[in-house]
């Protein structure tokens, strides 16, 4: 999927939200559970009830590799749900993923080749040579982390240089080298505010991927204010907020009143920024 393809569903939905799959087995209706896979069964309700509203979905590997090899076989039948019945849809690995070249090689075949996902959260601390390999896939993207949402973004991403470069301005300076803004996103988090403009200093071109809406308490006009760009360039994801707004047999209806109220906040914002 191109930057374009992206941008003209933005468009046509007047939405940016990425609705993240953060399934939590002791979070859903309990009744779920009675099914021979309630992920799956609890994803595809969640999916059909918000696609109306968002661009993007982002399962969250972590929630399917803890229930074993069950898990991963929601995750696939999730994927693939979404492939057939929504192939609009932008679908993100939220995997975290680098490593020394050969084992990127292959986490890169498993999630473009095998999972035909779209994109791969990816960490870049050990450089150059542990992303390249996500990067030699057509319409495929790395989601870089750059400034997140956590409150230990300050432990290492706020250092500074002996000129007074802070880390995380470093890693974008560094790796827009490695590929253009049709390959290459970044997360960047919704708490940090007045920071997405120092952001855009550097990357003003680039989509980043915006957790930290909702449930982490960022401010989606914020985001807007400072870090939209003419091609829109946001993606912005909430799980919680949306998924767990109901936990009753009504818990997709109430996902997808959540997930419409969003979009309506973005149509305005959409009208307002861009």
């Amino acid at each position: 999927m191109t930057k374009q393809d992206i941008f003209n569903q933005i468009k046509k939905k007047q939405s940016f939200l990425c609705v993240g799959l953060d399934t939590d087995l002791t979070k859903i209706p309990q009744y779920l559970l009675e099914n021979e896979d309630p992920i799956y069964t609890f994803n595809r309700a969640i999916i059909d009830a918000t696609a109306p509203y968002c661009v993007a979905f982002k399962p969250n590997l972590a929630f399917y590799e803890s229930e074993g090899i069950n898990g991963w076989l929601a995750f696939s039948k999730t994927v693939a749900y979404i492939r057939q019945r929504y192939p609009e849809m932008f679908i993100i690995a939220d995997a975290k993923r680098g490593d020394i070249g050969n084992t990127s090689e292959m986490y890169a075949a498993t999630f473009f080749n095998e999972m035909d996902l779209d994109a791969v959260t990816v960490a870049p601390y050990m450089g150059e040579d542990s992303v390249k390999p996500f990067l030699g896939y057509r319409d495929k993207w790395v989601i870089l982390l750059a400034l997140t949402s956590n409150r230990g973004s300050h432990d290492f991403q706020f250092t500074k240089d002996e000129n007074g470069e802070r880390l995380f301005e470093k890693v974008l300076k560094v790796s827009k080298e490695w590929a253009t803004e049709d390959q290459m996103m970044y997360v960047v988090g919704a708490t940090q505010g007045k920071l997405f403009e120092d952001v855009r200093k550097i990357v003003p071109d680039h989509f980043l991927l915006v957790p930290g809406v909702g449930a982490q308490g960022g401010s989606l006009e914020e985001v807007c204010q400072y870090g939209m760009n003419k091609s829109c360039g946001l993606l912005v994801n909430s799980s919680r907020g949306i998924i767990y707004a109901d936990n009753s047999e009504d818990f997709a209806l109430s996902a997808g009143k959540e997930a419409r109220k969003i979009q309506l906040e973005m149509k305005a914002l959409l009208e307002i920024y861009l």
